[in-house]
């Protein structure tokens, strides 16, 4: 078992490209888009996120990351609804989607517990790239 990841965006296009993109590097984590909503419109549902977690958690975990603030809200309320036991191995991460899905994604599949996955989720928020953090002054 690994810990699964959950990709919640407001397009299904979004979720599934990015979910194809990290299954590339992890080929042995639940990768499970939760996108659009049932009808193929933009926005986020409850039965999808839902869905998806199920998918996601075989046991040790699985931890959700959102494109924007009400994808956060929706994915709190499918947690909220969890069983306890289950809510306590369920994490929303506030990271850069893309980033902490490909990070958080080979934390899970070279075998890093929920909390190393987390934590790798989280690094994306201060990867800066080649160059370091750059002011507006130094690119304009």
């Amino acid at each position: 078992m690994t810990v699964g990841i959950v990709l919640v965006s407001h397009s299904a296009q979004l979720a599934a490209g990015l979910a194809e993109v990290a299954a590339q590097m992890a080929p042995n984590v639940a990768i499970c888009p939760a996108g659009g909503l049932e009808d193929g419109a933009i926005g986020t549902s409850f039965d999808l996120i839902a869905a998806a977690i199920e998918r996601a958690d075989t046991g040790d975990g699985a931890i959700l990351l959102y494109d924007l603030g009400s994808g956060y809200l929706t994915a709190e309320t499918a947690v909220e609804f969890l069983e306890d036991e289950q809510r306590a191995r369920v994490v929303i991460v506030d990271a850069p989607f893309v980033l902490a899905a490909v990070s958080a994604s080979i934390a899970a599949n070279v075998g890093s517990d929920l909390r190393g996955v987390v934590d790798a989720a989280l690094q994306a928020r201060t990867a800066n790239g080649p160059g370091g953090v750059r002011s507006v002054d130094e690119l304009v």
